[in-house]
């Protein structure tokens, strides 16, 4: 659908100029910013990882240490799909949109990258072919791996995410871990980001944020609430009714704007 942006202030071409010339002075202050904060992301201590972590994957059991694939570095994005869920979450699968064609780039810089999710390999499985994706996805379903990172949590109680105690509308959430192996295989945990901190692999935001428009989000229940799973634009349709991926209060307002839904 097409909706017609309201024209801004229309000048000449001379004070475009002036006026993107300004722009483009704090563009860069923020990418020497970003190179800064970048610097010091590589710098913080790291944690050993003592645990031994085992996964379900095509190739059956795997460890955290298989993960690296020969490699020293591993990206693992903690994917919301619980394990009763039926199908995974449509944000994170918007995130994984934009992975697969990073796969040989990121080999040749020395880094692994993996999903992992709780729901059972299976589902995973079955749900990956359906999307077209080739990334490593496997379960932690059998390991502690998600609450020891604080992507996996009851939900209804306040919980540990994103560094602080916060309330969090489902049981699963959405993260990325990164962890470095030694030329003697022990693995250390060296950062984590969650929440809007995800952000940095989604290519698509990225160039919305350069059109008029923007992202366009500022009318939806939450930020977004407009995602789908890429093959269910022209349908909308989501398989789990409860959309335990959604804030309860996305859930009311969806249900309520279904034909026959009793009004209050």
């Amino acid at each position: 659908m097409t909706v017609q942006t309201e024209h801004p202030k229309i000048v000449s071409r001379d004070e475009w100029l002036a006026a993107r010339r300004e722009l483009l002075a704090k563009e860069k202050q923020l990418t020497h910013q970003r190179d800064e904060i970048s610097a010091a992301r590589r710098a913080l201590p790291w944690v050993r990882v003592e645990k031994q972590y085992v996964f379900d994957g095509p190739g059956g059991k795997q460890t955290l240490a298989d993960l690296f694939g020969g490699r020293s570095q591993l990206v693992v994005y903690h994917f919301m799909f619980g394990p009763e869920w039926k199908e995974g979450c449509p944000s994170c699968s918007f995130v994984m949109d934009h992975t697969d064609g990073m796969l040989p780039h990121l080999a040749q810089r020395d880094v692994a990258f993996a999903a992992i999710s709780r729901a059972p390999f299976g589902k995973i499985e079955a749900f990956r072919n359906r999307m077209g994706w080739r990334f490593p996805w496997l379960s932690s379903n059998a390991s502690d791996f998600n609450q020891d990172y604080h992507v996996s949590f009851p939900r209804g109680e306040k919980v540990y995410y994103n560094f602080e105690m916060t309330d969090f509308p489902s049981d699963e959430g959405p993260g990325i871990s990164v962890f470095c192996k030694d030329r003697e295989g022990q693995i250390f945990h060296t950062y984590s980001t969650y929440g809007r901190g995800t952000e940095t692999l989604m290519g698509t935001y990225n160039c919305l944020d350069l059109v008029p428009k923007g992202r366009d989000e500022d009318g939806l229940p939450f930020t977004m609430a407009w995602l789908r799973h890429h093959d269910r634009y022209r349908d909308g349709f989501l398989a789990d009714a409860s959309k335990p991926y959604w804030p309860d209060f996305a859930t009311l307002a969806a249900e309520s704007a279904q034909p026959g839904y009793p009004k209050s």
